[in-house]
């Protein structure tokens, strides 16, 4: 059910049987020579049509500007909005579906750099609606970092990274026209792991870097049709869950 969809006469009734929101995340930004410029808008799009619908989503236009960061901010036809307008901006929203009575929200993000602003967002919100609960899901931590070596998806690399095979190919099951890898396109290895725990390291020129990363030719239709299954697969799950946590699915709906 699609909230931009519905007419002002149906607007109560949806409200009464959706059981939470979706509010895609996105962003206008360069992720190579290879990759379109919507690639996160695609994502977190794409992802939310693939929401079970028995869960009762209420689909939210999707926001496709937000902030970027320094390393992609030059490239040509990247768009950023400044974080403290965009936290301005993600908080009106979210707040305007509160006041629609609507209290879970999924804020279902493709974009590394709405993380911050997005969990900002999150706080301030429920500081002021006491219930409600806003999930806050990246679309890419939805498969485990193992998931592509164990699946034999990629060779020599675990394609991660930003345009890299890994997103590239979940765009490719998605909007297959819309991925080219050509003859001249360089690929690019990024610098090893400082450490297997998790750390936030934040470059304006990283090692390894041309507006994206990856070894782009390993990107397949193959590959973006097990992530994109893998990855929908356990969102459900997580969203079955939750909403069973909220009282909004009954213990059954795990046990089919």
């Amino acid at each position: 059910m699609k909230l931009a969809d519905l007419h002002g006469r149906e607007l109560s009734a949806a409200l009464a049987e959706a059981n939470f929101a979706v509010l895609p995340l996105g962003s206008l930004e360069y992720h190579g020579p290879h990759s379109p410029l919507g690639t996160d808008q695609i994502l977190a799009e794409g992802f939310a049509q693939l929401i079970d619908p028995a869960s009762k989503p209420l689909l939210c236009p999707a926001i496709p500007f937000s902030p970027c960061p320094g390393k992609t901010a030059d490239y040509r036809g990247t768009i950023s909005v400044r974080p403290e307008v965009f936290i301005a901006y993600l908080q009106d929203v979210v707040s305007g579906i509160c006041r629609l009575g609507v209290r879970n929200i999924l804020l279902l993000n493709a974009h590394d750099a709405n993380l911050g602003p997005a969990r900002t967002v999150a706080e301030a919100v429920t500081r002021e609606y006491k219930d409600a609960s806003i999930l806050l899901i990246n679309w890419w931590q939805m498969t485990a970092v193992s998931f592509c070596e164990e699946q034999g998806l990629f060779q020599g690399t675990a394609g991660r990274g930003h345009g890299g095979p890994y997103e590239m190919s979940a765009v490719k099951a998605l909007r297959p026209d819309l991925v080219a890898v050509g003859a001249d396109d360089q690929e690019l290895d990024a610098l090893p792991a400082l450490s297997a725990l998790p750390y936030v390291l934040v470059e304006g020129t990283p090692a390894g870097w041309a507006g994206y990363t990856g070894r782009i030719r390993q990107t397949s239709l193959r590959a973006g049709r097990a992530i994109v299954a893998e990855a929908a697969q356990n969102l459900n799950q997580l969203l079955r869950h939750w909403l069973r946590t909220r009282g909004k699915l009954p213990e059954e709906r795990d046990r089919r």
